[in-house]
């Protein structure tokens, strides 16, 4: 099972990695020096300081030279203290250590305490197996426990500098790989960026340049696409017209020769604005603030003006957002359109913002016979007809260009088949404050 909690990002992993490394790094330093130099210099100071207490008690055996005993403590700092006169001068706040006490013990032939006191000097504190009702204090310099503390500091300072040049590295590393997944995603939403700078390892700038040449190449595609779709439109729009006026001159006998023409005209009209609104992809009109909800009333007040249809609204309150206004009511009027067309005469509406996912949403359900489930996901797909299910007729273009507005927004569309009839197209949007 993986781990959670683990990165899923190349940038993370690497640092992560570093850290670790580091971390293992410095364990590995601190124990070193502690075992390999520290530890070496407790002991030999531990000797040290066994010697000097067997010297003390020595001297107070031997009496014969009472003034030799008392330079030796002149000169080595050292007294001898009773428990209480201890007690009263805070041994009971001086530090209690483990590691020495054992040492000392084996050097004095006896259970033996030691506590250190902090301070310039520092005071250690023996509790001699020779003599346990006195306390023997040996002033001493540079010594306890802040010596770690330098290494410890020292360590702590290379690892988070360590750390931080990884992270420096590592995002350097990255930067032109999160700039390139940008790039490939607005090129999957039909914009196409300007070139990306060159930069980071080589391999990442054979990459960039591939992109590059990539992203090139499709412009020109969606250019010459454009132009070839705009010049037959041209073309054919000419041709019609003048069938059109020739049907004008027919006698009035033939009225209903004329009516059919003009009517498989005005269908070849709309064919072709199909052709024009999939190649052209809006990305000119400029974001503004919209309110969904006001887009769909204006949508259903042109409707009302056909008796047959009817829309039944069921909208709540939606913030505004940024988004482009008459590409999305393109969306509306061809869901509106196709749900009348393919479904029934009565319709409805819905909207809503889903805050706990940021998202906009409106849905348009019919309540005809729906389309089978197998054919659901070829419907988005340009020239692709849903007409073994709902008999529909056209160039197959209308749900391509919703989809295609829809992913311009970085959105979402959908279609189901409602359990109790009908197809429902529903539409997510990101919300983006305006």
């Amino acid at each position: 099972m993986q781990l959670r909690f683990l990165p899923k990002s190349a940038f993370g992993q690497t640092v992560l990695l570093i850290g670790m490394l580091l971390l293992i790094n410095q364990v590995v330093s601190y124990l070193s020096v502690t075992y390999y130099f520290i530890r070496p210099s407790y002991q030999q100071i531990n000797n040290l300081l066994a010697t000097q207490i067997n010297l003390v008690f020595i001297e107070e055996i031997d009496h014969k030279d009472p003034e030799l005993h008392k330079r030796f403590f002149a000169a080595t700092g050292m007294r001898l203290l009773s428990d209480e006169k201890a007690l009263a001068e805070g041994v009971e706040q001086a530090i209690y250590y483990p590691y020495l006490s054992r040492q000392m013990s084996l050097k004095l032939g006896g259970e033996a305490e030691v506590r250190i006191t902090q301070g310039n000097p520092y005071l250690v504190w023996v509790k001699p197996p020779q003599d346990p009702s006195v306390w023997v204090t040996i002033p001493m310099l540079s010594h306890g426990e802040s010596d770690i503390s330098p290494l410890t500091i020292y360590l702590l300072v290379i690892g988070i500098l360590s750390v931080a040049g990884g992270w420096i590295f590592v995002r350097r590393l990255n930067k032109p790989l999160q700039a390139l997944q940008h790039a490939a995603i607005e090129v999957g939403r039909g914009n196409i960026p300007p070139p990306l700078d060159a930069q980071g390892s080589t391999e990442l700038m054979a990459v960039t340049q591939a992109f590059n040449q990539m992203a090139k190449g499709i412009k020109q595609l969606e250019d010459d696409r454009a132009l070839l779709t705009a010049g037959i439109s041209h073309d054919l729009r000419t041709p019609l017209t003048r069938i059109r006026l020739a049907t004008e001159m027919l006698p009035e006998a033939q009225d209903w020769l004329k009516e059919g023409i003009v009517n498989d005209i005005e269908d070849m009209n709309d064919i072709i604005d199909q052709f024009i609104n999939y190649v052209r992809q809006d990305q000119q009109e400029s974001m503004v603030s919209v309110d969904v909800n006001e887009l769909i009333r204006d949508a259903v007040q042109v409707r009302n003006i056909e008796e047959h249809h009817n829309i039944h609204l069921h909208l709540k309150p939606i913030p505004t957002a940024c988004m482009r206004r008459v590409a999305l009511k393109r969306v509306l009027d061809n869901l509106i359109e196709n749900a009348f067309r393919y479904g029934s005469e009565d319709i409805e509406i819905r909207s809503g913002f889903d805050k706990a996912r940021n998202l906009l949403y409106f849905s348009i359900r019919d309540f005809g016979s729906g389309i089978p489930d197998a054919q659901m996901e070829g419907l988005f797909k340009p020239f692709t007809q849903g007409d073994k299910a709902r008999g529909s007729l056209g160039s197959g273009l209308g749900l391509a260009i919703i989809k295609r507005i829809v992913d311009m927004h970085s959105g979402e569309v959908t279609l189901k088949n409602h359990p109790e009839g009908g197809l429902v197209a529903s539409v997510y949007i990101p919300h983006t404050c305006p």
